[in-house]
């Protein structure tokens, strides 16, 4: 019979699996403006781009469940009010919200898209203290306000070196900041949900993601009864406008789905915060390399200040008071 792991072991290994979870959510997050810019056409229709990446996901995490054998214990358990209860709202949420960011892809520069898409870290902390009543530490706090300081250091400096282009300024705040704004509160409330979910309803990250993928692509299906992506899609097909390329955003934003829901689960929905900002800095890097876009003075600057928030909120983590007798 093998020996026993001792605790302390136990909680190295999943410590070590949930940060291999994290760096690759933060190169998927990274990497994924640059992608989705460059393959993603502004013919493609938003809706067969999202509708594609849900369907995938729902394969992905199938082969998965498979893989480590929990696929018929699972479909077993499963009941439809369940399964609402715990994945729909955030699943709807989250549709909205991979609608959004289809369009702001389209309309804004990668490093500038992922500096405004870091700020889902604030609205998670937040939601996640309504719903969940986690609170943050002192030092915690702190940490969140150094990446704070890091993102204006990014915005101010990013946005003092170049300007909208040959865009149009309306395109770029209608279509590009004000979508991934909303999609920056809507990824907050989603994730704390899937935590709740994840905490309270015991719902495995696959088992969630299917559900979430099944539910939201229902959403968006339906809302192509009116909507001017229906009437296109009616138009000119489910794939106008799509090359063998565009599939690469599509299933790198898959697999990103089921990183986040990993991180979640075992990492809760602030630390997923954390990677978004990382991934600024990655961002930088693809377009230095691929653009031949050098990283500016404020990248490097805002280098240290994230790699000190992030070892200060994992060193100082919130501790509740013991009352007295």
């Amino acid at each position: 019979m093998a020996p026993a792991i001792p605790v302390d072991q136990r909680k190295d290994r999943i410590s070590a699996r949930v940060w291999i979870y994290l760096l690759l959510l933060t190169l998927q997050y990274g990497a994924q403006p640059l992608f989705s810019k460059r393959f993603v056409g502004k013919e493609v229709i938003v809706t067969s781009a999202v509708l594609a990446c849900e369907v995938t996901k729902v394969f992905c995490a199938l082969i998965l469940l498979a893989k480590e054998g929990s696929l018929k214990k699972l479909f077993n358990q499963w009941t439809l009010m369940g399964s609402l209860t715990a994945s729909g709202l955030p699943a709807a949420v989250y549709a909205l919200q991979n609608s959004l960011l289809q369009i702001s892809y389209k309309n804004l520069d990668s490093l500038t898209f992922s500096i405004l898409n870091q700020t889902k870290l604030f609205f998670t902390a937040i939601f996640t203290y309504l719903i969940l009543g986690q609170k943050q530490s002192v030092q915690q706090v702190g940490a969140l306000s150094l990446l704070i300081i890091a993102a204006i250091l990014l915005s101010v400096g990013e946005g003092s070196t170049k300007g909208s282009g040959d865009k149009n300024a309306d395109q770029v705040l209608f279509y590009g900041i004000v979508p991934v704004m909303v999609a920056s509160v809507l990824s907050g409330l989603a994730s704390s949900l899937c935590q709740w979910a994840s905490q309270v309803k015991k719902h495995t990250s696959y088992l969630m993601t299917i559900e979430m993928s099944v539910v939201g692509s229902l959403c968006l299906l339906a809302s192509l009864y009116k909507s001017p992506d229906g009437v296109a899609i009616k138009k000119h097909g489910f794939f106008y406008g799509w090359t063998p390329w565009t599939l690469v955003p599509v299933i790198f934003n898959a697999v990103g789905g089921i990183l986040v829901g990993l991180v979640t689960a075992h990492a809760g929905g602030v630390r997923k915060g954390f990677v978004i900002v990382s991934a600024l800095l990655v961002t930088a890097l693809l377009q230095f390399i691929f653009d031949s876009k050098s990283p500016s003075l404020y990248c490097l600057a805002a280098l240290p200040l994230v790699m000190s928030s992030i070892f200060i909120y994992q060193r100082y983590p919130y501790a509740a008071r013991k009352k007295e007798d």
